[in-house]
């Protein structure tokens, strides 16, 4: 567990510090990319649109466990290599796990939604905000653009950065991996379209439960920034997360959702537009609809102070294990 604890942290700290580098990124893409790329291979040669639903769903479950073989056993086998090194193994392991989380680039990509809209407009708002959400940007007032910012802000708090921490204390660089892997897949395949809706069946219902646990979590770490930030409520957060988790359609989602909007005095999710279709969804939160910039800007700094608050934890954590 020190172990695990050790690593994670130092992964999450590397992260905090330098993201990912563009230039690395220019060298040798990103692990992300390169599941995504065997997913997209994997997808191409199993998925037959000619088979039956059943046998789609069969062959999905293949992919995904042949997905996870290729990415978790090597970084397993690795650990089991390094970790006799002590810590120079564990900071090997922790410098490969800093890859994993978000928290700068997922900041930087919400930051810049808030700079568009205050510097181009509703136009450049749009623009913006068209690169981290599936959502139709042309069908969204400047409201609509903050409200979409905000939920992708706290929905990959849990997503990118709180989960990725939980499976990398249970396992590591694998852990982590592990559940990236799951994620990455069911961000590609998992949708309920006619091409996806049986062979990632298998990828979006394991998602949902590996991601139970941190998205609870995440619907802490942003209460307890509430109540540290002036203006912020602690109180509304966890009456939203009550009231108002359950009805979103995702499992997870509704759980970081409901408390920024809680916290905030807004509400976010309800229905929306994806492409043409219109989603009807859950509200979540009972303040206003009426977003503005400076909403965005609170909703920024309350994410920095829970990921600040989350590493504090791990860090105080790893002090008192090694004594």
């Amino acid at each position: 567990m020190t172990t695990m604890l050790l690593i994670t942290t130092g992964a999450l700290l590397l992260e905090a510090l330098a993201g990912y580098p563009p230039w690395l990124f220019r060298l040798v893409r990103h692990p992300v990319v390169w599941i995504g790329a065997l997913i997209g291979r994997l997808d191409r040669t199993l998925n037959r649109e000619a088979a039956l639903p059943a046998a789609r769903r069969a062959w999905g479950v293949v992919a995904l466990l042949g997905l996870l073989a290729v990415v978790v056993l090597p970084a397993v086998a690795l650990q089991a290599a390094l970790l006799p090194l002590g810590w120079a193994g564990i900071g090997v392991l922790a410098v490969l796990a800093a890859s994993l989380p978000a928290q700068r680039s997922l900041h930087e990509h919400v930051a810049a939604v808030a700079t568009g809209l205050e510097e181009g407009g509703l136009d450049g708002g749009r623009a913006a905000v068209s690169l981290i959400v599936g959502r139709n940007p042309a069908s969204l007032d400047e409201a609509g653009v903050v409200r979409a910012a905000t939920e992708s802000l706290a929905e990959n708090f849990s997503d990118g950065i709180v989960a990725p921490v939980f499976w990398g204390l249970l396992g590591g660089l694998p852990g982590m991996l592990f559940y990236k892997a799951v994620n990455t897949a069911d961000s590609m395949i998992g949708h309920r379209t006619p091409r996806h809706a049986a062979f990632g069946w298998a990828a979006a219902r394991l998602d949902d439960v590996i991601n139970l646990p941190a998205s609870r979590l995440s619907a802490l770490w942003i209460g307890l920034a509430a109540a540290m930030t002036p203006g912020a409520s602690v109180g509304d957060a966890a009456r939203a997360v009550w009231r108002d988790a359950g009805r979103h359609r995702s499992p997870n989602a509704g759980w970081p959702e409901a408390a920024m909007a809680g916290a905030l005095g807004l509400r976010l999710a309800g229905p929306r537009m994806y492409g043409e279709a219109v989603v009807d969804d859950g509200w979540m939160g009972h303040g206003r609809a009426a977003a503005t910039v400076e909403d965005l800007r609170r909703a920024l700094a309350l994410f920095r102070l829970a990921c600040r608050m989350q590493l504090i934890a791990l860090a105080w954590g790893a002090a008192l294990l090694l004594g």
